[in-house]
C-alpha cells in the first residue's frame, strides 16, 4: 500500500476518470470516443485505485463474480438491440418516431443531440458495460495472482 497521499488523490481522482469514461460512452457517436474507449478509461480507474489501495481491498470491493454479471448483462443488452428490429433489418433503428426518440434528428454531421445517434448509443452503453467489466476482470484477476500467491476473495 502507497502513501496517504497516493490514496488521497487517487481517492478524489477516480470521481472525475468514471465521470470521463461514461462521457466517452454516451457520447461515442458523436465524437471521438465509444464504448470501448470508455470502457477502458473506466478500467484504467480500476488498474488506479489497485496500485493506490492494495489488491486485498480491492478484490474484496468489486468481486469477479460481480464483473462477470455485468459483461454478460451488456452483452445480452446488444443482442437485443440487434435483433430489436429484426423484422425489418439487422440493427434496424426501431426507436425512430417514438417518444423515446424524441423525433426525427435533422440529417447531417452529428449535432450535439444524445439521440442522433439512433440506436447507436444504446449500443455504445452495451459496449462500454462489456469492456469495462472485461478489463477490471482482467485487471483484478493480474492483480490477484501476482507474486507466485493467490489472494483470497
Amino acid at each position: 500500500m502507497l502513501s496517504r497521499i497516493v490514496r488521497t488523490v487517487s481517492n478524489q481522482l477516480i470521481v472525475f476518470v468514471l465521470i470521463f469514461g461514461l462521457y466517452l460512452i454516451m457520447h461515442g457517436h458523436d465524437s471521438p470516443g465509444g464504448g470501448f474507449q470508455g470502457g477502458a478509461v473506466v478500467a484504467s480507474g480500476v488498474a488506479m485505485l489497485l496500485v493506490a489501495f492494495g489488491s486485498g481491498e480491492i478484490i474484496q470491493w468489486l468481486h469477479v463474480r460481480r464483473l462477470t454479471v455485468v459483461a454478460c448483462i451488456g452483452a445480452l443488452v446488444f443482442i437485443a438491440i440487434a435483433f430489436a428490429g429484426t423484422g425489418t433489418t439487422f440493427f434496424y433503428n426501431f426507436l425512430l418516431g417514438t417518444p423515446i426518440f424524441g423525433g426525427v434528428p435533422p440529417p447531417g454531421p452529428g449535432h450535439g443531440h444524445v439521440w442522433s445517434g439512433g440506436i447507436i448509443p444504446l449500443m455504445e452503453i452495451a459496449i462500454g458495460f462489456i469492456v469495462m467489466a472485461g478489463l477490471s476482470a482482467v485487471v483484478l484477476a493480474m492483480a490477484r495472482f501476482s507474486g507466485g500467491k493467490e489472494i483470497e476473495e
